[in-house]
């Protein structure tokens, strides 16, 4: 059963810059199980020309970490159905609540699966629980992947997490139809630790999840908390060499390129999809009812 965390304190409020810290709710992490929606219809059939479309968005849909000004739950439904319409078999959300991710499976239509991963929370005396979206019926928040075809060994990935504070995840699926694993990855924040606020988690997380990754045939990314890798990014060690390496970015335009377009109201680039398959497209789109825009790649697979 979820847990009612604690009110923030006055002047803990949601980044807008690069790495603001996000307002953390602290109590412990019990891994809920993931729900996954399996759809009764039979699923999309695969785009013409063995290609699939992944796109990445952090809705900002938790209103009490600085999101009851971006949109309502219906303009952000909208804002998914209208990824979809764009092209998109795959969404990987962050910031979701569960009865908001579950509202826009079923607007999408029954052919459409969802499986959801609640983020939890952990304090000082080991307490913990998931947390939920401020407003009646909204559900737990944490991060989801859509699909239009069904999904299979659906796998929430062994991270290090902070001891003290809010504690994401990286939730990984195989879209069965095209046999491509998909990763849904929401990286801790600096000084997320409550307890030790000068531990960095992002360095680990994203070794944790290159490991998951079967090989080319995969798409992973997310809001990572994280500028490109570069010169100007003191936080660039960071970053696996495997990523900008074996896969490819969906907006890196040569193998040495580490820039991209900007995904936060800030300016920066903190959204990132990577593959190992042949990339055809890549599109930044601003939703409206969102402090980050999403992402979408369209990739060949054979």
């Amino acid at each position: 059963m979820p847990l009612t965390a604690p009110t923030l304190p006055p002047g803990l409020r949601r980044r807008r810059g690069l790495i603001a810290l996000v307002s953390v709710l602290a109590v412990s992490a019990v891994l809920a199980a993931v729900l996954v929606r399996s759809a009764t219809d039979t699923a999309r059939s695969p785009a013409p020309g063995r290609s699939l479309t992944v796109a990445t968005w952090n809705m900002c849909g938790v209103p009490q970490w600085g999101c009851a000004d971006t949109g309502s739950a219906p303009a952000k439904r909208l804002a998914v159905q209208r990824l979809a319409d764009a092209g998109a078999d795959v969404v990987l959300l962050q910031e979701a609540c569960a009865a908001h991710a579950e509202s826009v499976r079923e607007a999408l239509g029954g052919s459409w699966e969802l499986s959801f991963r609640p983020y939890t929370w952990r304090d000082r005396d080991g307490r913990g629980g998931t947390i939920d979206c401020a407003g009646p019926g909204r559900g737990t928040a944490g991060l989801a992947v859509l699909s239009a075809h069904p999904l299979s060994s659906v796998r929430l990935v062994p991270t290090r997490q902070p001891e003290v504070g809010l504690r994401r995840g990286v939730l990984c699926a195989t879209v069965a139809a095209f046999d491509v694993r998909v990763c849904n990855a929401h990286l801790s924040l600096p000084g997320s630790d409550r307890a030790h606020p000068e531990w960095e988690y992002r360095d680990d997380q994203l070794r944790a999840l290159v490991a998951e990754l079967p090989g080319r045939g995969t798409v992973f990314g997310g809001d990572f908390n994280l500028n490109p890798p570069g010169s100007g990014n003191r936080s660039g060690w960071v970053w696996p060499s495997a990523a900008y390496g074996a896969f490819r970015e969906c907006d890196q335009a040569s193998g040495t390129d580490r820039s991209g377009r900007a995904t936060h109201e800030s300016g920066h680039k903190l959204d990132y999809l990577f593959t190992g398959l042949p990339r055809s497209s890549c599109t930044v789109r601003d939703t409206g009812v969102s402090d980050h825009r999403a992402l979408l790649m369209r990739v060949d697979v054979g």
